[in-house]
C-alpha cells in the first residue's frame, strides 16, 4: 500500500473514455500546429488545410530562409565583419 490506501482501479469502460479523451487532445495540438503554420509560412493563406501541402511549404520556406541567412551572412563577411562558426547553419 502507499500512503495507506491504493488507487481505485479504472474499469474498462473508464480506461476506453481516458484514452479517447487522449487521442482528442493529441489531435487538437497537431491540429493547432498546423493551423499556426499556416499562419506563419506565406503561401499557405487560403489554401485548404491539407497536411501534405503544409509541410512541403514549410520545408521549401525554410530552405528559403536558410539560403538568404547564409547569403546575408557572406554579405557580412564581405564587409569585414567577422562572423561566428555557430551562426552558420
Amino acid at each position: 500500500m502507499t500512503n495507506g490506501e491504493d488507487k481505485p482501479r479504472l474499469t474498462e469502460d473508464e480506461k476506453k473514455a481516458n484514452h479517447i479523451a487522449s487521442e482528442q487532445k493529441r489531435r487538437m495540438a497537431i491540429r493547432q500546429g498546423f493551423d499556426r503554420l499556416t499562419e506563419l509560412v506565406p503561401g499557405l493563406e487560403g489554401l485548404g488545410r491539407s497536411e501534405g501541402t503544409v509541410l512541403a511549404r514549410t520545408v521549401e520556406f525554410l530552405k528559403e530562409q536558410i539560403e538568404e541567412r547564409n547569403r546575408l551572412l557572406k554579405e557580412l563577411e564581405k564587409r569585414g565583419v567577422q562572423v561566428d562558426e555557430k551562426d552558420r547553419l
